[in-house]
């Protein structure tokens, strides 16, 4: 079943920073009575209204967490910064459980000041992996490695593209680490075809190489192996901000085929939510019911 069936509404997700106006309480009554009936949550504002309190009230509303962010930030030298990550992981796997979702999304860190070892980073976020992928196993929780844009990988994530967060999660079960396929990070890639066909199992068979919005060959299902632990959306638009992390565009105001993502993910076997998360301060200064409409119309337009 696709994403642009009647059952629509069941397949969205609404990422908490898309609205970030909203306190808890909000998006939970706005998105039960617009018939949104999945969240993404982070982590602060979660923690400031209390985990347990936070888990009943997405319950009661008849919600669903789709994922929570943020873990990850494991590419310190110093070991006392290196133990303190993987205990903020830790208590972030734990939060995760008690939401009920079964998706940690990772921002895996940037590049410690004065480095230039890209490689060496991730060695570390691998070594970061081995050492939470048990505990994550335990708490029904999977790890989810999530690529960002390569403008972020000095400071932010050394994980630039989806080949390279395949290639640290396949050195685990995969059940255990995931990766995250977001239209804004990786629109610009002309071999995301073939590594969204890798993360659902199919190793990219009967993909092409072509970037995204280009016709490529359906694969397998790839289901029983699939990596793909979180769908994500938001447009890329021009100019970038200043800073440059405010700068998604609501979807279909960009560059980003959205629906040629939605159609590969689907094709590589990916069956869960599609979270919209946008970053952009023009939506925060507006109505929140207002932005929720304008998402699932949007949705619907360039998605489904």
């Amino acid at each position: 079943m696709s994403l642009g069936t009647p059952s629509l509404l069941d397949r969205l997700s609404l990422n908490q920073q898309t609205i970030r106006q909203w306190s808890l309480p909000e998006l939970a009554d706005g998105c039960a009575r617009a018939g949104v009936r999945g969240v993404g949550l982070w982590r602060a504002p979660v923690q400031q209204y209390g985990v347990p309190a936070a888990a009943r009230l997405i319950r009661d509303a008849g919600l669903r967490v789709t994922s929570l962010c943020r873990g990850g930030f494991f590419t310190a030298l110093d070991p006392g910064e290196r133990a303190a990550a993987l205990d903020d992981n830790r208590a972030a796997l734990d939060e995760a459980a008690a939401l009920g979702t079964d998706t940690l999304v990772l921002v895996s860190g940037g590049l410690p000041p004065g480095s230039r070892d890209l490689a060496g980073a991730r060695e570390r976020i691998a070594d970061a992996l081995g050492e939470l992928a048990p505990y994550a196993a335990e708490r029904g929780v999977r790890l989810a490695l999530e690529p960002l844009h390569p403008m972020y990988a000095a400071d932010r994530c050394v994980v630039s593209t989806l080949a390279q967060a395949l290639d640290l999660a396949e050195r685990f079960p995969a059940d255990r680490v995931g990766v995250v396929v977001d239209t804004y990070h990786l629109w610009w890639d002309d071999t995301v075809g073939t590594q969204i066909g890798r993360a659902g199992g199919s190793g990219g068979a009967g993909s092409t190489d072509g970037a995204a919005g280009t016709d490529g060959a359906a694969g397998t299902d790839g289901a029983a192996a699939s990596r793909i632990a979180a769908f994500q959306l938001a447009d890329w638009v021009t100019p970038l901000p200043e800073g440059v992390l405010l700068g998604r565009g609501q979807l279909g105001d960009g560059s980003v085929d959205l629906r040629w993502f939605r159609e590969r993910v689907e094709t590589a076997g990916y069956r869960g939510p599609a979270e919209v998360e946008i970053f952009n301060p023009a939506l925060w200064a507006r109505d929140g019911a207002e932005v929720l409409a304008e998402v699932v119309q949007r949705f619907r337009t360039h998605v489904g």
